[in-house]
């Protein structure tokens, strides 16, 4: 299904802060979060005259769910949309597992939109297929509150769990706010995505960031393959975090996005 797919792109929920003249950010999630589980990077690059757009994946938050499927190319769709109507030329897209997958896919399919990419926690191809279809058969049947507890576990480590068990809980809490179909719909998206081959064809400059202990997207098998297939790409590894590495360990997530940002 390319070119946008059934339905063309969809008009995604977004928030818009900063300087109007200020270099454009946008900032795409992972599979069952909304635009809040970026909060921790916001201030610092508003601090740095960064113009910072954050968004809803469709399907999620209080993003349209249109009918499925979806597939990679529609949410790469949604965010060239979104960046014609706010008439941004060119951007910096930071993306975390499917924000990334996304931010990867414009890399190489809209390449002259894009000012530079940082893929955070993700994967260029991430299998088995099977998973993707059994948990989208999990929460179309028992809905995404299903599935909260066990996103969690992914996103955090063990221990950050354990000492902020209400961050913990703020984090199942979305996951289980993402609307079924959508969730599961974007689990088909990741379920039939292969970009492996495409990296090389990206030209933006790129940071690659992993969680050294991500057990959803190891850096061994991901992030080392996206960084060796992307011409002049840099990996960083940062220790103590899981999938959410961003929101587990923002300091260190921040200091490396925005000096990509300034490099860029």
């Amino acid at each position: 299904m390319n070119g946008g797919g059934s339905v063309g792109a969809v008009r995604v929920h977004r928030v818009v802060e900063g300087p109007e003249d200020g270099p454009v950010v946008v900032f795409g999630g992972s599979l069952g979060s909304d635009l809040r589980m970026w909060e921790p990077q916001v201030v610092p690059l508003l601090e740095r005259g960064f113009r910072v757009v954050r968004y809803d994946t469709r399907g999620h938050g209080a993003s349209p769910v249109p009918p499925g499927p979806y597939d990679i190319d529609d949410l790469g769709a949604d965010v060239l949309a979104l960046l014609d109507e706010l008439e941004v030329e060119r951007a910096h897209l930071v993306g975390l597992s499917l924000g990334a997958m996304t931010g990867m896919w414009l890399g190489v399919h809209a390449p002259g939109r894009v000012a530079s990419l940082v893929l955070c926690c993700t994967s260029a191809k991430l299998g088995p297929p099977e998973m993707w279809v059994e948990r989208a058969a999990k929460v179309r049947a028992e809905g995404t509150a299903a599935v909260a507890a066990a996103g969690v576990s992914r996103w955090l480590t063990p221990g950050y769990a354990e000492r902020h068990p209400d961050r913990a809980a703020y984090l199942r809490s979305m996951i289980a706010g993402v609307p079924a179909e959508g969730y599961a719909a974007c689990c088909g998206a990741i379920e039939r995505m292969d970009q492996l081959d495409a990296l090389p064809k990206i030209t933006a400059p790129t940071l690659v960031i992993a969680g050294a202990d991500d057990p959803a997207t190891p850096p061994e098998g991901h992030a080392d393959l996206i960084a060796a297939a992307i011409p002049g790409a840099r990996l960083e590894v940062v220790a103590d975090a899981a999938h959410l590495g961003s929101y587990e360990r923002p300091e260190e997530f921040t200091r490396l996005i925005l000096d990509h940002l300034e490099r860029a």
